[in-house]
């Protein structure tokens, strides 16, 4: 018997859904990185502005007026008020608050209240001028008083040392920067002693204590003054 050789079959071609598997599985690879990179951006993006929001930084593309700087209080005057006077005046100088220093300021009062060589009138004036609230142009350039009545002088008792005055409030009992400004006003007046030293005493049995005012006590007047200790009296001398 003879043998028939068969033929060999060749293999078949994928079918076309096959082909359209593969090309569709080909777009899908070729689309997963891009997505991929989409997605990380995004995340990153999320993540930045949460870092920004958490370090209290606010991101804005609107400018923000934060309005005119501050201005510095000048502390000084331009001139001298003209008011309208009704009686001779003398020229004085009182200390008022300014920025948290003491400033003089040139004032007048009436002769009659500052006659010259009565240390207790002219402290009496000082005083009252003190007493007053600034005029409107000190006010516009800083100035303020923080010294506050009744505040009297009466002169000194006996024993007091010579150019003791006694005020109507112990001394040590006004606020800080109150005192250093009736403490600068009458050191450069008539009022001081011969130092530069103005010796105060208030209306109970304390002894009369001797008060200066230095440059630091300008600078900084709601610290301690400077004393001079009770003062002895002429017959300790």
């Amino acid at each position: 018997m003879s043998r028939v050789r068969g033929s060999r079959r060749s293999p078949v071609p994928d079918a076309p859904a096959g082909a359209g598997g593969n090309a569709a599985g080909t777009e899908h690879g070729t689309s997963r990185p891009g997505a991929r990179r989409a997605v990380a951006a995004l995340a990153g993006a999320i993540a930045l502005a949460a870092a920004v929001s958490g370090c209290g930084i606010r991101t804005t593309t609107v400018p923000v007026d934060a309005g005119p700087a501050p201005s510095r209080v000048p502390c000084t005057l331009s001139g001298k008020e003209t008011a309208t006077q009704t009686q001779p005046q003398m020229p004085v100088r009182v200390y008022l608050v300014c920025a948290s220093a003491l400033e003089a300021v040139d004032r007048t009062v009436p002769i009659s209240e500052g006659r010259t060589g009565n240390r207790v009138r002219i402290a009496q004036a000082l005083l009252g001028e003190l007493l007053e609230e600034p005029s409107e142009t000190e006010r516009e350039a800083g100035f303020a008083t923080l010294v506050r009545g009744p505040l009297t002088v009466s002169p000194p008792r006996d024993g007091d040392p010579a150019g003791t005055l006694r005020l109507s409030r112990q001394p040590e009992d006004l606020p800080p920067a109150a005192l250093a400004q009736v403490v600068c006003t009458l050191a450069e007046s008539e009022v001081a002693t011969g130092s530069g030293t103005v010796v105060l005493a208030g209306p109970g049995e304390y002894a009369p204590r001797g008060y200066r005012c230095t440059d630091s006590v300008k600078q900084r007047p709601d610290t301690a003054l400077p004393t001079a200790g009770p003062t002895p009296s002429p017959a300790a001398s």
